[in-house]
């Protein structure tokens, strides 16, 4: 799957995710498909023509000219406003993609893999999780998904309802359900050490979200005795 010109395409269909962010689906003639945790470049033109170019994560995988993005608003942001509020079914705008062979996941890798999002990182990987669900792989999957507040967390339905396929363990910065009996704050090597897959197991990391986050989290991981060169990042904002 590679990288060709400007697609036009078309948005179908929108639905929000949270308070913040919505899920966009687009129809895109001529895309050649993409890997569990690849992204794209969008780009909206105006009126007058000024040009405007944004980077996302895609939530779908595989081949089809059907596109999912999770988009997250970005306060004071060009894209991503328009995308959250005002967007609609019917609207264009323009892909170019898929983008990215190494924060992706093969279903015919080897051993366990460790998920951990930030925010709105889980985006590339919910592709993965969906891709390991409708795959033949028996690679077990955990996911370490970290938020502000429950209404912060984007596909949460989805996630809730991974089942047996991706083991599932939420993180909360700020403020916890009802009845959480865990702490609330930052991602610590506390947190890692006791909700992550052990150094020793040797899993294929991805950790994705803001770029705070996940230098953090990879310099945790490191230190808890992670290979550097199995933790993949993929990282956004200042």
């Amino acid at each position: 799957m590679t990288v060709g010109s400007w697609l036009p395409a078309r948005i179908e269909a929108v639905e929000p995710s949270t308070p913040t962010a919505r899920v966009l689906r687009l129809n895109a003639p001529g895309w050649p498909g993409n890997l569990p945790g690849q992204h794209l470049d969008l780009r909206l033109t105006a009126e007058d023509g000024y040009q405007a170019v944004r980077s996302y994560s895609i939530a779908s995988y595989g081949p089809g000219e059907q596109i999912e993005l999770g988009v997250d608003e970005v306060p004071d942001g060009e894209v991503s406003p328009y995308l959250v509020s005002d967007a609609a079914p019917g609207d264009a705008l323009e892909v170019k993609g898929p983008l990215g062979a190494y924060f992706v996941w093969h279903e015919d890798a080897p051993g366990p893999v460790q998920l951990i999002a930030g925010g709105s990182g889980i985006v590339p990987l919910v592709a993965m999780a969906r891709a390991r669900a409708k795959s033949a792989s028996a690679a077990p999957f955990r996911l370490l998904y970290s938020v502000r507040r429950p209404e912060d967390a984007m596909y949460r339905d989805e996630i809730d309802g991974f089942g047996a396929n991706v083991d599932v363990t939420w993180a909360y910065t700020r403020e916890a359900p009802s009845g959480w009996s865990g702490t609330v704050g930052r991602v610590t090597s506390a947190v890692l050490a006791s909700s992550t897959w052990a150094p020793e197991v040797m899993p294929a990391v991805f950790v994705c979200g803001p770029t705070g986050f996940v230098e953090a989290v990879a310099t945790a991981l490191v230190g808890l005795g992670h290979d550097p060169a199995r933790v993949r990042t993929e990282r956004f904002g200042g």
